[in-house]
This record gives structure tokens, C-alpha cells and sequence, in this order.
């Protein structure tokens, strides 16, 4: 009995913008003074990341017009011309929450339904009709009735479809899905369970000189993702989905969190997070391995969730990784950037279009507020 990542199906708005455009901007909004100048300067200079989405018009300006050659396919912005973060005589602004939100449900719902209709084309003998359950992912926003129907009514799915949100959890709420969806195929052979996850982190932005709020912002992006698990054999490339398990740093507690603001969410990500995480990375996926009778250096290919360099730096150093064993996160980083629960399915993406070896190992990691350290162990079918 096995039940498989059949398809991912990786969506982001278009135009790409360059890190260092989102860099100006924020010196537009907080910079000024030598302090702030330099630490915006050295921190979005390292941090890994060459380009970034967002479904914003303020990064249109002198943006490349597509993405050349990348992972995802392109969704093209639902407006253009104007800015959310400025004003009509061109001054900056700090739109509150309900402003914010309004933003997010207008653009959200679309690309819910586009990460669920480009999974359901790229899962071969997948069709519509066949969704039994569909799950939605995201913490970035919030409304009701919510993304679930746009995707049942978007795509043509049965009203009698079994729905679910998974909302608020942060970066690791790919792994609770794909549990989730490997619980329902359990329980029903013939379940095929479409998940979309859609994150808008560019909404929260906030125009503060607090180090950890500079750092998130330096970071995170706007992203989509479909995928179908179903317990189907495959006609194509999949992953088996083999064993998950969740562990916790409760001394990073305070070092990563998602809270509701007047302004927008308030992202928490302490400078402190890499060294727990890298710290907790062993102890955290030893039991996985352990159940599933591996070692760590069985294990050739990691899919972890790229929170931002220092993160892939301490996690590499803390389960004495080979230089190139984080070479796909890195990627996904460098292009797409941290788009919270989005991210790490990214990666899986890549992973299923790499060519390996039938039954190859493949753990999958990811990191939330708690500090809670999530993993996977999947096998490619």
C-alpha cells in the first residue's frame, strides 16, 4: 500500500523583480541615515537571493517583463500602473490590515485556482472529475467563503468534494497537507486530493528599522503551488510518500512568529533561528530515519526549505552535508525566494524533475513557528 506526490506545480506572479529593487524600495521607506543605509546594504546583499515575485505593481517599474527559463509558470499581475505602497503625489504609505487583506483576496483566489488547475494538467490520468478532496494552504491572508471554493468553483470540481484550510502555520504547513492528503488516500484507495497553497508575503512588508523585521523583509515573496496525491501507480514521475514527523525547539519559540498587526502581520524571524535550527536539525529527523531503517548518509538528496541562506548554512553544517547536497534549496532560494509554505514544495518540484534512481531516499525539511521542525522521508517511484 503506497500513496504518491503525483504532481507539483509550481505558479508565481509576474513580472520577476531583482533583490536589489526591493532593496530600494525599502531604503525609500526606512533608509536615510548611515545605520540603516549599510545594515539594508549587507543584508539583502547576502542573502542568497537574486530575484523575487510579487503580485504588487510597486515592483513594476523597470522590471524584467517574464521570468526566463525558471521552475514555475508565470500568472500575470490583475492590474498594473499605481503602487499599494505609495500615494497619489508619489509618497510612501503604510495601508492597515484590512486594506492589506482586501489586496490579498482579490489576488489570491486566481492563483488558487491556477496552481490547482496546472497540477490537474500535469498529473497524467488526473482530470477534475476525479478530486475527491481539495486542501488550501496559506497564512498570508484570510476570507470567507474561502480559497477552497474558488478552487471547487474555478475548476468545475464536484460540490460534494470533501474541503479543508490549513491556515496560519507558516513555513511548514506543506507537511500537515501532504499528511493530511496521505491520511485521506489511506482511507479511501480510490481519493485523489488536490492541495494549493498561495502566499502573499509582499503585503506585509513594513517600513520598520527593527533587525529581524529588515531580515524577513529581505526574504520573503509571493508564490503558488498545486499538487495532486492520490495512491494511484504512477505513469510519471512521483514520490512516494513513505514517512512524516514532527519535532520541536522550544527555546526558538519567541525566535519565529506570525501575529496579526494594525499595519499588516508581523513577521518575527530572529536572527538567532539559524543557529537553532542548525543546532536541532539531527536530533529533529533522527527519528524518521530511524523508523524507516536509513541513515543519514543514505540519504543523497534533501529537500529542505530554503528559509533563507544562513538557515541552509546551519542546517548543512549541523548534519555535516556535502557542499552540494543543498544545491537545489539554494536554487529555489536564489530565484523565487522564501514564500513561506509555498517554498518547500518548490523544491520538491525541482526533485521530481531530476532524474534519480527508482526508490532513491529523499527528505524533505521545513521550519515554523513552535520552533517546530518538520520532515518527510518520500521515494521516488
Amino acid at each position: 500500500m503506497a500513496e504518491y506526490l503525483q504532481y507539483v506545480a509550481p505558479v508565481v506572479p509576474v513580472p520577476w523583480y531583482p533583490q536589489d529593487t526591493a532593496r530600494k524600495l525599502m531604503g525609500a521607506w526606512i533608509g536615510g541615515d548611515r545605520r540603516t543605509d549599510r545594515l539594508l546594504a549587507r543584508i539583502y546583499q547576502h542573502s542568497g537571493i537574486e530575484r523575487r515575485h510579487s503580485v504588487l505593481e510597486d515592483f513594476l517599474e523597470g522590471a524584467p517583463p517574464a521570468l526566463a527559463g525558471g521552475l514555475a509558470s508565470p500568472l500575470a499581475p490583475a492590474r498594473a500602473g499605481g503602487g499599494f505602497f505609495s500615494d497619489d503625489a508619489g509618497g510612501l504609505r503604510n495601508p492597515g490590515t484590512a486594506e492589506r487583506n482586501d489586496r490579498y483576496r482579490s489576488e489570491a483566489g486566481p492563483l488558487f485556482v491556477e496552481a490547482g488547475r496546472q497540477a490537474l494538467a500535469g498529473a497524467i490520468g488526473h482530470h477534475a472529475r476525479d478530486v475527491t478532496h481539495v486542501v488550501t494552504v496559506s497564512c498570508t491572508g484570510f476570507y470567507a467563503p474561502g480559497p477552497d471554493l474558488d478552487v471547487v468553483h474555478g475548476l468545475g470540481l464536484a460540490p460534494s468534494v470533501e474541503r479543508y484550510h490549513l491556515g496560519f502555520m507558516g513555513c511548514y504547513a506543506a507537511f500537515p497537507a501532504l499528511r493530511m492528503a496521505r491520511a485521506f488516500c489511506r482511507a479511501d484507495r480510490n481519493a485523489v486530493v488536490l492541495i494549493a497553497a498561495v502566499e502573499l508575503c509582499s503585503l506585509h512588508l513594513q517600513p520598520s528599522r527593527d533587525v529581524d523585521t529588515i531580515v524577513a523583509a529581505s526574504v520573503f515573496a509571493d508564490g503558488a503551488v498545486g499538487a495532486v496525491v492520490s495512491a494511484r501507480p504512477p505513469t510519471g514521475p512521483a514520490l512516494r510518500l513513505d514517512a512524516f514527523h514532527d519535532d520541536l525547539a522550544p527555546e526558538g519559540a519567541s525566535d519565529m512568529a506570525w501575529t496579526l498587526g494594525d499595519q499588516g502581520f508581523r513577521m518575527v524571524l530572529s536572527s538567532y533561528v539559524p543557529s537553532i535550527v542548525g543546532a536541532k536539525a539531527e536530533s529533529a529527523i533522527a527519528p524518521l530515519l530511524s523508523r524507516s531503517g536509513l541513515d543519514r548518509c543514505d540519504v543523497g538528496r534533501w529537500a529542505v526549505h530554503p528559509g533563507g541562506r544562513a538557515i541552509l548554512d546551519r542546517l548543512e553544517d549541523g548534519l555535516e552535508l556535502e557542499p552540494d547536497a543543498l544545491s537545489t534549496s539554494r536554487r529555489v532560494l536564489a530565484e523565487y525566494g522564501n514564500m513561506s509554505s509555498v517554498t518547500v514544495l518548490f523544491v520538491l518540484a525541482e526533485c521530481l524533475a531530476q532524474a534519480g534512481q527508482p526508490d532513491e531516499p529523499i527528505v524533505a525539511v521545513a521550519f515554523g513557528p513552535g520552533l517546530t521542525v518538520a520532515s518527510g522521508l518520500l521515494r521516488r517511484a
